[in-house]
């Protein structure tokens, strides 16, 4: 309406078409809110993430492309204003990390972070190598929501874990160096394994390992619309692990490319800092899309 106005005037009032392009804008920005909204209405959605990067293929190559999603992960969270905390890092043999998990604390983490979870693999001219050659290497990215603790109604038989412990380094004092307070649990009917390093005492980090476990146990059964625990399929989520996601391709051309959504954009750079937003929100409408279709 103002920009009618203007049009019918003799002369354009250009403070009356700076005000209608700021409602216009926030007007866009109100329906994009609006929209997110919409696709984030999973139960766990508004939780904040773990977030846990592993080197796969590719050797001293893959534990830097570990360490260049890191870094990815951390500036898209600094983007968004979330608090991000390394909780656990295991440093690579020459370069880069074997493993590495993040915690950010925020609504909605987890909504915007769940379709990260897959194979993320990289093409490019080898840093490491003398000659050059171009290299695939590959990284796994789970995801699991910080549900709190009271949130957690999963029970499981004891039997069904398999607990071991080791030392642990890096923050939390000598005695993390000294006494095996490092906590590994694997659920033996799925495979699926938590660690947890950063407490001080084994039956801290035990405890936390174990909501860990949980939550994700949790989050599958719901994926999977398992009503109980030991419904879960296995070979499924072992799949769904292993599923590549996204590829980022740095020579001979540049380019990311999401495999599910096809969605493309030759900007690597951008990405690799944290530019995430448009795979993100692509996938959320990818998902929303393929939900009303089983729906329908």
């Amino acid at each position: 309406m103002i920009i009618q106005l203007t049009e019918e005037m003799d002369t354009v009032d250009y403070g009356l078409l700076d005000e209608a392009s700021k409602i216009v804008e926030d007007l866009n920005i109100s329906l994009e809110h609006y929209e997110l909204t919409k696709l984030l209405s999973g139960p766990y959605d508004i939780e904040g993430a773990c977030l846990t990067i592993t080197a796969g293929a590719g050797g001293t190559d893959a534990q830097d492309w570990a360490d260049m999603l890191l870094r990815m992960y951390l500036r898209w969270g600094e983007k968004k204003g979330y608090k991000a905390r390394v909780v656990e890092k295991s440093i690579g043999d020459e370069a880069g990390i074997k493993s590495v998990t993040i915690e950010f604390e925020g609504r909605f983490a987890y909504g915007y972070l769940a379709g990260e979870k897959g194979t993320h693999r990289l093409v490019r001219q080898s840093p490491f190598n003398a000659k050059g050659l171009r290299q695939t290497s590959f990284a796994g990215v789970e995801i699991m929501p910080l549900v709190p603790e009271e949130s957690l109604d999963v029970e499981i038989p004891e039997e069904d874990l398999e607990m071991s412990y080791s030392r642990a380094g890096g923050k939390g004092g000598q005695n993390v160096n000294k006494v095996e307070t490092a906590v590994r649990i694997v659920h033996i009917p799925t495979g699926i394994a938590v660690r947890c390093t950063e407490e001080r005492s084994q039956l801290a980090n035990r405890t936390k390992a174990l909501n860990r476990l949980k939550a994700k146990l949790q989050v599958i059964a719901q994926e999977q619309r398992a009503s109980e625990i030991k419904q879960i399929r296995g070979d499924v989520v072992k799949a769904e692990w292993g599923q590549q996601i996204r590829n980022y391709v740095f020579h001979p051309y540049k380019l990311v490319k999401d495999v599910r959504t096809g969605l493309e954009t030759s900007d690597i750079t951008s990405v690799m800092d944290g530019g995430l937003e448009p795979f993100i929100k692509s996938y959320l409408r990818f998902k929303h899309g393929n939900e009303m279709t089983l729906e329908s």
